[in-house]
């Protein structure tokens, strides 16, 4: 008799402002360093939070730590009111969606086909409806026109978007992705970050590792700012990019001012003539 995996049942969708991902006094030692120490951290649905620091900050750490792929003490994470490690893996993945730095796929897959993994954790769902999500995270991410090519012969670039199509089509209500933009021209970086802002107008939580700080203060409702594994300021853009934190955290002289038409804070570095 052959044996079909149960069908779970999607979460209800969260409330704006509802917090779906936390982290309290999160410490995580990788090797033999301490790479998060005491962090503290929400998520909130209707929000994108933007992670942003210099390199080793801690930033992909936390988001993993979010994600739940590895292991905190002390400290805990919960994932839609419950600590991570109380999920099964099927029901995680039906709550959180994670968008690695890296975009590996070993076997000859189509684009068409990795997009459609995202609908792995719906099992039982309506084929058409499946068709329906995987064509329009395909179209909002625009790779619809290489859908049949392989995945392997796409540019850095083009797999990131392919990447990131297969976690829309996760539908979760809860969005990691780790520095989307990094591999993609002018055009896509502005297109991946209206997409995790219509995601948290949709009502998910988005949570996005950034180095760009203009994208960040541009697209993020709120920055959590992390130096040597600790958040060192937690905020709206607008409060929390101030020249002397930034400088100090960057170790390197910044000037902070508003964009002469939007107002939203721009963030330089200061140069010499």
């Amino acid at each position: 008799m052959r044996l079909l995996r149960p069908r779970l049942a999607p979460p209800p969708a969260p409330g704006v402002g509802e917090i779906v991902a936390e982290a309290e006094g999160v410490h995580v030692r990788l090797g033999a360093r301490q790479a998060l120490v005491g962090v503290d951290v929400v998520a909130r649905a209707g929000e994108v939070l933007a992670l942003v620091g210099p390199n080793g900050a801690g930033k992909s750490t936390l988001l993993a730590a979010l994600a739940g792929d590895v292991a905190v003490g002390p400290g805990v994470v919960r994932v839609c009111g419950r600590e991570v490690s109380g999920w099964s893996a099927g029901e995680l993945a039906l709550r959180r969606a994670v968008l690695p730095q890296a975009a590996g796929v070993s076997f000859p897959f189509s684009v068409e086909d990795v997009v459609r993994m995202g609908r792995a954790p719906h099992v039982g769902a309506d084929p058409g409806e499946d068709e329906g999500v995987v064509a329009e995270a395909m179209a909002a991410t625009e790779v619809t026109p290489f859908a049949g090519r392989a995945f392997s012969a796409l540019s850095g670039g083009e797999r990131a978007r392919v990447a990131l199509a297969r976690v829309l089509a996760q539908r979760a209500p809860l969005l990691l992705l780790d520095e989307p933009t990094a591999a993609l021209d002018l055009k896509h970086q502005e297109l991946v970050l209206r997409l995790c802002r219509d995601r948290a107008h949709a009502g998910d939580a988005v949570v996005v590792v950034l180095h760009d700080l203009a994208l960040a203060a541009a697209y993020a409702h709120r920055v959590a700012i992390l130096c040597a594994g600790r958040v060192a300021a937690d905020g709206p853009p607008a409060e929390v990019f101030e020249e002397r934190l930034l400088s100090e955290v960057y170790d390197q002289p910044v000037e902070v001012f508003p964009h002469p038409r939007t107002g939203v804070a721009v963030v330089a570095p200061k140069r010499t003539p």
